[in-house]
């Protein structure tokens, strides 16, 4: 029999440290096995419970030099001001080296050679950056080669050390030539996008204590005759719980006594409560409307449907699929090969020149242009730039993996309720009988005005005009509600209940027939016992809707609206906008088995949604798209926000992302040339420790401006 284990790893800063952690973890006695994902900061652990030792596991991750951590959204916070201190410390000491830079166009100034001559006051500058700044680089180098596992880390680490080192030696020697601004500048603009790393990874942890917060802490159940107020984990099977008006219901289990309307939002999405009578099933973590209920508990605590959400989202986040870092992967053949030629060129110049001097110079010129700064930058620079257009068109990215997976999607899957449409009621249409269109509003509207359901604020909004007093008000729990105006008694609800035996004309029934087939809500009102009005409320489709569904065709992207609402309704909507293929009354465990079906079919998969149902599907998508406005889990569980609920710009995200992907590869692409190229020219002693120097910085410079050009590049 075995066990699993979930471990929150602290201090992993590339996809190589994941490895490292899961091969120690591989290596403890009783385990069968490790799954780490960087992404989520997550280690999922198999093993046989009596033959681990304990506290072997955390010893075995502190040994490759990382930490089990209880609290990764602090642990983050943490790093991240821990990180931006020492890049502020940094950026000062740059200063005086960025003047001499920005100087050395102007020729031979007397300024400009104090500075550029001047070793001492460099090596003050440059030391505490090299040693205090650069420390983390050296730890994570040291880490990096005891675990087997090199990565950029110790590229920087190895070629700060070569330029500090070199100018050292040349300051000593009386020289007046050094590269101790290669130093500092690697170091700095590496720790930046070390920073902006940190920032972008996703806080999973957050999703998953709001959706934790949906289940109350205490209920209510009848024991022995009597009702007494318990924790929920003290709830038994086939106890009755008593859940009272305005109340979240705390299991899945059957009305055995009571009606009431419930707001299933949370599970299907759907913004219209469902009235519960005797024998229907409720879940847990649902709102309760205004009628009191006994519910038979059939399912409790993980049993419940909303702990299967909550698994949902940690599984899926955990298991979603992360693309490596192109330069972390090449580091692991890189460096090797860099060292190798460096000794190589330094063994080969000693032996063939007799100089001392020239071969350090050319092996200190092969580690100098080799330092990564261009391959470093080559990524982030692109997605900070991507990131940023895309924040000021109202498309919010919360992680690097969501802007270069959205180039790839084929298939997309789109809410229906909150996404599509608005997600409130509103009235679509009034059809008076005997009465006129504006009465038969305001009878309408001064009735529903002292209800607190949802369609009652749909058609209240819809008269702008003075309202007459309603006495008598009653609500009848499942039926509708009734209320005497002006001196006639109006009700307004189901048809048999409030018609009381009216008949409509054959006209009317059928126009009547024909909206409820669509999907809407229909609502009959009588007056003193006559038919007044046939009143119809829908959820309202946003006008960006058909135009994104159109933009995402032509961007070679299969769409696909998956709603828990009922057939009508969705096909009804999927049919307005162009949807390619709609699927109806789907619960949240559908959701993801409808996403894995398209994964199957076309490839990449994109989910957009708003509400606590799409949740767990966002969170199994390759990208997730959620809409801003809805709930704030969906925004947790989401890659990318849309601010303003604009879905129009989903087809702008993944244009956006096909060219900051353009972009990447280009960089990438110049980056590995530019070593391919200098490399051979500095070990054959071609080019100086100045000139590879500047070429790094040339490099830099280059992949910095490309990024740059994304700023304003079409998106198409």
């Amino acid at each position: 029999m075995t066990e699993k284990k979930t471990l929150r790893i602290g201090g992993m800063s590339c996809v190589r440290c994941s490895a490292a952690v899961e091969h120690a973890l591989k290596q403890v006695k009783g385990v069968e096995s490790a799954d780490v994902s960087y992404a989520s900061g997550r280690a999922e652990v198999v093993y046989v419970p009596g033959e681990v030792a304990k506290g072997a596991l955390e010893k075995a991750v502190k040994g490759a030099g990382y930490t089990v951590i209880e609290d990764p959204a602090e642990f983050a916070k943490r790093e991240q001001k821990k990180m931006v201190t020492l890049f502020i410390i940094s950026a000062v000491f740059c200063l005086p080296f960025l003047f001499m830079m920005i100087l050395m166009p102007f020729g031979d100034l007397p300024l400009r050679n104090a500075l550029h001559h001047n070793g001492w006051w460099q090596l003050v500058c440059a030391t505490p950056v090299q040693f205090i700044v650069g420390f983390k680089f050296y730890k994570t180098a040291f880490l990096s080669m005891k675990n087997r596992s090199p990565g950029m880390d110790l590229l920087v680490a190895l070629g700060t050390t070569a330029a500090y080192g070199y100018s050292l030696y040349l300051l000593i020697a009386g020289k007046d030539e050094f590269y101790f601004e290669g130093a500092v500048f690697v170091i700095t603009l590496v720790l930046l996008g070390k920073i902006l790393e940190l920032r972008a990874k996703t806080k999973t942890s957050e999703a998953i204590e709001k959706l934790t917060r949906l289940s109350p802490k205490t209920a209510r159940v009848i024991r022995d005759g009597e009702e007494i107020e318990i924790p929920c984990e003290m709830i038994q099977k086939g106890e009755t719980v008593v859940v009272r008006p305005g109340e979240s219901v705390p299991v899945d289990g059957t009305v055995v006594s009571g009606s009431s309307s419930i707001d299933e939002s949370m599970l299907t999405g759907e913004s219209i409560p469902v009235e519960k009578f005797e024998g229907e099933t409720v879940y847990g973590g649902t709102i309760n409307g205004n009628g009191s209920l006994h519910v038979r508990a059939d399912r409790i605590g993980s049993e419940t449907v909303l702990a299967g959400i909550i698994r949902m989202v940690e599984e899926a986040q955990s298991s979603k699929a992360h693309i490596q870092n192109v330069a972390d992967k090449a580091a692991s053949i890189f460096v090797p090969a860099v060292l190798a030629v460096s000794v190589v060129t330094f063994v080969l110049t000693l032996v063939i020149t007799k100089e001392t001097s020239r071969a350090v110079s050319s092996a200190v010129s092969v580690l100098v242009i080799a330092c990564p700064c261009s391959l470093g930058l080559a990524t982030p620079t692109a997605l900070m730039v991507g990131v940023g257009r895309g924040a000021g068109m109202g498309i919010l990215i919360k992680n690097a993996d969501a802007l270069e997976h959205a180039c790839k999607i084929r298939a997309i899957v789109l809410d229906k309720t909150g996404t599509i449409t608005y997600g409130r009621p509103a009235l679509n249409e009034l059809i008076p009988v005997g009465i006129t269109k504006d009465e038969a509003l305001r009878f309408a509207a001064a009735v529903e005005r002292d209800s607190s359901h949802p369609l009652a604020n749909a058609i209240t909004s819809a008269y702008d005009g003075a309202l007459p007093e309603a006495t008598d008000f009653e609500s009848v729990t499942g039926q509708g509600v009734t209320a005497t105006v002006e001196g006639k008694k109006v009700m307004i609800g189901r048809s048999a209940w409030s018609l009381r035996g009216g008949s409509l004309t054959e006209d009317i029934a059928s126009r009547a027939e024909e909206l409820e087939n669509a999907g809407q809500t229909v609502l009959y009102m009588s007056v003193d016992g006559s038919p007044a009005a046939v009143v119809a409320v829908a959820d309202t489709i946003r006008p960006d809707s058909k135009n994104a569904v159109s933009d995402l065709k032509e961007l070679g992207i299969h769409t696909a609206m998956v709603t828990g609402d009922n057939r009508h309704t969705a096909r009804s909507v999927g049919d307005a906008v162009g949807i390619d293929e709609t699927v109806a009354e789907v619960m949240p465990d559908g959701k993801v088995a409808e996403v894995e079906r398209l994964r199957r079919e076309y490839g990449v998969v994109a989910v957009s949604g708003d509400g606590i149902n799409d949740a767990p599907a966002l969170a199994a998508a390759d990208v997730s798209f959620a809409v801003g406005g809805g709930t704030d889990i969906a925004a947790e569980a989401g890659d990318i926000i849309l601010v303003g609920g604009n879905i129009a710009l989903i087809p702008q995200a993944v244009r956006l992302s096909r060219a900051t992907m353009r972009k990447i590869k280009q960089n990438l692409f110049w980056a590995f040339f530019y070593n391919s190229v200098g490399i051979p020219l500095a070990a054959f002693g071609l080019l100086t420790p100045v000139i590879a120097g500047a070429a790094m910085a040339f490099s830099s410079v280059s992949v910095v401006t490309n990024s740059l050009l994304l700023k304003k590049s079409k998106l198409k």
